[in-house]
């Protein structure tokens, strides 16, 4: 039996597969396109996201591929610099186009052993309490302990379940896509400079070698999405909102996407799970949604892999649920606030110049940035300490760096006072005695995904604590 079969090959799927092979649970992702698409949906990673990376040791790779760029100008457009002080060694966003990011973790995943099975399309599901039946479309069935849907937003697994997927239907539309652009770079940029004015919707960027991203307002809504457009219909939109095609031609992808915003009412069901896109789908607006799966994988991983494994405490696979249901909650309202300041109504426009004055506050621009990057993301562990439920950032060690002690993804007691044990969970947590200059804090547990669960110095508070996320001690 398959420990967990993963559905949907996506950042979400692969960062997962990823996850749960460091652990040595056995996983098989399925996806139903032959190929990788080619099609750049999300343009980078966000400081939240670079941090995972660099606690599993994948930064260097992403960073070899990437281009970082300053943190400001994402909440909604608004061009503001970034905030000082954030609470992250990786104060930037790094530009990377998702099809490299996929590619990368599809790598990770390979290397640690998970099986990728591609062109194999999931039609049906049906599970009791030992385990789930996958039916593929060729009629193969495949068992599994467990399996997770990360098919997107469109989710096969997710309606096989009957999970609700309550939200607003699209209303507006956006045709995007990649195209050689023949018009001279310095009309390109003058004429979209002008449109964006009052058209943020708008954007013809260059690429390189003369092929450009464009980006433009669709006529209407399509009753279909997944049909993409044509290369007609882009030159007819940008005649409409800059008066020239700018000699469009050559296209390597076209698609189109709307702002429809739902979340899945609940993320677990028995054996079956949701994360990413599967669980909740929200407009572009902040690039939040590719680093939001991203997470959900991360705060999954070592939950399911715990089950699998036999040591899980009671409630840790559903505090997945408890966890990323709200953080997506909370990224769904702000791409809605968003969207509204996008808009060429009058009425949000106003608000609109209302906020950017707002964010000339340091402190709201820095509330807003957290918001967007998933800096200020804190689960709910109590309130006993400002840090518990924050994830801990990187911070420099006498011997090293702590993100440098995580990227085998086990718990991490990292203890100052050299007087504190975790003998009895040894096989789940790294104890490390150091201390760093950038932490005012006796000793701090680590969970796996780097949120803290524990600070103090007292030995019998934290043997209090340990079973809460780690389980019964070992025999």
């Amino acid at each position: 039996m398959i420990d967990v079969i993963v559905a949907g090959g996506g950042p979400t799927g692969m960062m997962l597969a990823g996850e749960l092979r460091l652990h040595g649970v056995h996983a098989l992702v399925l996806d139903k396109e032959a190929e990788p698409t080619p099609v750049v949906r999300a343009l980078g990673l966000h400081a939240r996201s670079i941090e995972v990376m660099d606690q599993r040791g994948l930064l260097e790779r992403f960073l070899a591929h990437g281009r970082q760029y300053p943190v400001g100008g994402f909440f909604a457009a608004i061009p503001k610099p970034p905030p000082g002080q954030l609470d992250t060694a990786h104060g930037y966003v790094l530009g990377i186009p998702q099809p490299t990011t996929d590619r990368l973790l599809a790598e990770r995943a390979t290397e640690l052993g998970a099986e990728i099975r591609r062109g194999c399309e999931l039609v049906g599901i049906s599970q009791d309490e030992h385990g789930v039946t996958a039916e593929l479309s060729d009629g193969t069935q495949l068992r599994s302990r467990y399996l997770v849907g990360c098919d997107g937003g469109r989710s096969t697994v997710r309606k096989l379940l009957g999970v609700g997927f309550p939200g607003e239907p699209t209303s507006v539309e956006t045709l995007l896509g990649e195209m050689e652009v023949t018009e001279d770079p310095e009309t390109v940029a003058a004429t979209v400079a002008e449109v964006r004015k009052t058209q943020l919707r708008f954007g013809v960027g260059p690429l390189g070698d003369g092929v450009y991203r464009v980006v433009v307002p669709a006529e209407g809504v399509t009753e279909d999405r997944s049909v993409p457009p044509t290369l007609e219909e882009f030159k007819q939109q940008l005649q409409v909102f800059a008066g020239t095609d700018f000699g469009v031609r050559s296209p390597r992808w076209l698609s189109r996407f709307g702002d429809a915003t739902r979340q899945a009412e609940r993320y677990r069901t028995g054996r079956v799970l949701l994360a990413g896109d599967a669980a909740h789908i929200h407009p572009p607006t902040g690039g939040q949604g590719l680093n939001l799966g991203i997470q959900d994988a991360f705060n999954l991983g070592w939950k399911l892999a715990a089950e699998v494994d036999g040591w899980a405490p009671e409630g840790l696979l559903d505090s997945y649920h408890t966890e990323r249901h709200p953080v997506a909650a909370d990224v769904l309202d702000n791409t809605r606030a968003q969207m509204q300041l996008l808009s060429t109504e009058p009425g949000p426009r106003s608000v609109r110049r209302l906020v950017s004055e707002l964010m000339d506050f340091e402190d709201v621009n820095r509330y807003l940035t957290e918001k967007i990057t998933a800096l200020g993301v804190r689960y709910d562990f109590g309130e006993d300490h400002d840090l518990l439920g924050r994830r801990m950032r990187d911070v420099g060690l006498k011997r090293g760096r702590l993100y440098e002690l995580m990227h085998g993804g086990r718990g991490l007691l990292l203890d100052q006072t050299g007087r504190l044990s975790v003998a009895g969970w040894a096989d789940r947590i790294d104890h490390v005695v150091d201390v760093s200059e950038e932490l005012d804090v006796p000793a701090v547990l680590l969970r796996p995904d780097g949120h803290v669960a524990w600070v103090g110095d007292d030995q019998q508070d934290l043997l209090s604590r340990l079973p809460t996320w780690f389980g019964a001690a070992a025999g």
